[in-house]
């Protein structure tokens, strides 16, 4: 008797408004639907619970490789997502509350036997810049605050420092401050909401300039061998490819390596089968989990196919 192909859910954002050429997800997708495995598509507003049950308004996916054209759905169709196999959960941040209240739905899920990636508990409790909190020994001088004074004193401890919010993405409101900027009440204020929200701020890492800020990405706690280094474009502080860095393949560092043995077996123990850690100079500075990127671009540069790992890591979970 034929064995049924795996049945695969994805939550996103739209995706008829991903960039297909350097999108994760889509390269996921193409993965699995290579592997024979049915793709069904969802965004947050498609799930409900009722009486306890997870379910949602899905719609059949096929994907290709084309910048043009590179997907298509059928009509919608109510699902239980218990009864799939895997689900992927790939919505973007802002960290807010309805993706707090998405992880709580799929948690249904996990408990139906699904395989959610990544595990929705830890998605929450893996709030991808706080969490570096967990690994002092491999983070610059790190502040999360409310308060403006204490900003003011790292400020004049550090002498420049990037300062940022928590629940942001793609180098969104991302600031450099130097001791004696005039602007540096405005910032902390805006950043903080006058000390209304908490914020973080690190000692600004001169390497990013030359170095930029790596991508390692982390499949199933181990780490691909090469991280793609995002060098921030002239007049810019920030190594984010959305804002315009330019992306260069490295190889792994001997410090790249110590900090991925850190942290790499305690997300694996977490759930989280796949993670970006950003990496400046010697310096751990995000654990990303929420929706890392960087697959197509390192794919590119090394003829590699870093979904082929991530998806026998999945496999071997089921």
């Amino acid at each position: 008797m034929a064995r049924k192909p795996p049945r695969l859910g994805v939550v996103m954002d739209p995706i008829d408004s991903i960039k297909p050429v350097k999108d994760s997800t889509l390269a996921m997708l193409l993965e699995a639907q290579s592997r024979g495995w049915e793709l069904n598509y969802m965004e947050q507003a498609d799930l409900f619970v009722e009486d306890g049950h997870l379910r949602a308004r899905v719609r059949r996916l096929s994907v290709s490789d084309d910048r043009q054209d590179w997907f298509r759905l059928d009509a919608p169709q109510q699902a239980a997502l218990g009864e799939l196999d895997v689900i992927l959960m790939r919505k973007d941040p802002p960290f807010d509350m309805e993706y707090v209240y998405t992880t709580y739905l799929l948690g249904r899920a996990e408990e139906a036997g699904c395989l959610v990636v990544n595990r929705s508990a830890s998605l929450r409790d893996v709030s991808e810049k706080a969490y570096t909190m967990w690994f002092p020994e491999c983070c610059p001088p790190t502040l999360i605050t409310r308060s403006m004074a204490e900003m003011r004193r790292f400020l004049q401890e550090q002498g420049a420092i990037v300062v940022k919010p928590l629940d942001g993405m793609g180098g969104r409101s991302i600031f450099v401050v130097r001791a004696g900027d005039a602007n540096a009440n405005v910032i902390f204020e805006t950043l903080t909401d006058t000390e209304h929200r908490f914020a973080m701020a690190q000692r600004y890492i001169p390497e990013i300039s030359t170095g930029g800020d790596k991508r390692i990405l982390l499949i199933d706690g181990e780490p691909y061998p090469h991280a793609l280094a995002r060098i921030p474009p002239a007049g810019d502080n920030r190594g984010n490819l959305a804002v315009g860095a330019t992306a260069e393949g490295r190889e792994l560092t001997e410090r790249d390596r110590w900090i991925c043995t850190r942290v790499g077996p305690i997300l694996r123990d977490k759930g989280i089968i796949f993670a970006g850690l950003d990496v400046i100079g010697d310096y751990l500075t995000e654990i990303n989990v929420t929706s890392p990127t960087g697959i197509r671009e390192l794919d590119g540069m090394y003829d590699e196919n870093i979904c082929g790992l991530l998806f026998d890591a999945i496999e071997a979970r089921l």
